[in-house]
């Protein structure tokens, strides 16, 4: 039975220095060969995901965990983040001197001190993630075609906006002013976490799966989903089978059907081989 894949990107797909391991890009291509179907399911919007990783040959994606979704080439579904809801959440994090980037199909758009602000804050993420050259992440680094100088950030084609925690009630006030907008952390959690974001209501990588196999006429049961943070938790109550990268989070390990070697230890491949997909 061919099957439909959905892999992570970021800590699945490639390691939290962008490097995508050859194995990986290998496993892909012989499970494609081979007549099953393989879309990246993540949290970045189109812009991020780099050619290096449409050249490894995808059937498509799910992006801005779950608010867009394309097959072939051809959109889906995108759901957006309004103007009107764009203005209110930019002259909130303005007015908390919070620095923010704004996440579009478009591009990344940083906020004038982001840069600056966020560098001790990547440097902190990627210790926490046990990455050996963590000292020396910079921000062009971990968002290498990040937009800086950006005048206009009242947009309205954004997935998500992101934004560095400087204290957990930030994250807090942000749930009560925002009801209207789906409100979450990364990063970390409770008040340990470094990044806060905002999001389309009701919105997370099981839609974008669900709408995906409606357009494709497919069921779950021919479901597979890759994943390594809490972020995937709902890819894998969508799909059949999950599988955890052996650097994941402990909650998505527990909610796995197995886990698999890390990124850097050919966790993809030898999963791909254990499911008889290659």
């Amino acid at each position: 039975m061919k099957k439909i894949i959905f892999i992570d990107v970021d800590g699945t797909l490639v390691s939290y220095e962008n490097i995508l391991p050859d194995s990986a890009v290998y496993a892909i291509r012989e499970a494609r060969k081979n007549g099953h179907k393989v879309y990246i399911c993540t949290g970045r919007s189109r812009a991020e995901v780099y050619q290096n990783i449409w050249d490894i040959g995808l059937d498509g994606m799910i992006g801005g965990n779950g608010a867009y979704v394309e097959s072939e080439g051809k959109v889906i579904m995108h759901q957006l983040i309004t103007l009107e809801q764009c203005k209110k959440i930019v002259d909130w994090l303005k007015n908390r001197k919070l620095e923010f980037y704004l996440e579009s199909n478009n591009g990344l758009f940083a906020s004038e001190n982001f840069e600056v602000r966020g560098q001790d804050t990547i440097k902190e993420y990627c210790t926490r993630k046990n990455k050996p050259d963590a000292e020396n992440m910079t921000v062009r680094k971990i968002f290498p075609e990040m937009i800086f100088g950006e005048k206009n950030f009242y947009r309205d084609d954004l997935n998500k906006i992101s934004y560095i925690i400087e204290s957990y009630e930030d994250y807090q006030q942000a749930l009560k002013d925002f009801p209207e907008m789906k409100v979450g952390t990364w990063g970390g959690a409770g008040d340990t976490a470094l990044f806060g974001d905002f999001g389309v209501k009701n919105i997370d990588k099981s839609k974008g799966i669900e709408c995906l196999l409606e357009y494709l006429n497919a069921d779950k049961k021919d479901t597979i989903a890759f994943g390594d943070s809490k972020y995937d938790l709902s890819m894998f109550k969508s799909c059949e089978i999950g599988v955890a990268v052996g650097n994941g989070s402990e909650d998505i390990k527990a909610a796995a059907d197995f886990v698999t070697d890390s990124v850097e230890d050919d966790g993809l491949k030898n999963a791909f081989v254990k499911l008889n997909l290659i």
